[in-house]
């Protein structure tokens, strides 16, 4: 169930600011999925304070609950470890220019 999670939110979860998926920009951290089907995604944002991230969350919320067998979703919005560009992928440097 966690890579269709993924799969999904590079897919359908864009940052709306820079276009890419929040997957491949490495926002996304962990995803916790209980017995019961409860998913707690962990994930940060590129900046304190964006404006978008109430945006973001429903983004993630109404994704991962799409998926069969999710009964509840929680997004924890985390600070530590701070995003940085060296947690993009390959493809998301490329889109953004970044070697």
């Amino acid at each position: 169930m966690e890579e269709e999670i993924r799969e999904r939110m590079r897919e359908s979860c864009i940052d709306p600011e820079l276009g890419i998926n929040i997957v491949d920009l490495g926002l996304v951290y962990d995803i916790d999925i209980s017995d019961e089907g409860d998913v707690t995604v962990t994930m940060t944002l590129t900046a304190m304070g964006c404006p978008l991230a109430g945006v973001i969350n429903q983004m993630v919320t109404s994704t991962v609950s799409e998926v069969e067998g999710v009964k509840d979703v929680h997004v924890n919005i985390v600070w530590d470890p701070p995003w940085s560009k060296e947690r993009m992928s390959r493809a998301a440097r490329m889109q953004l220019g970044i070697h």
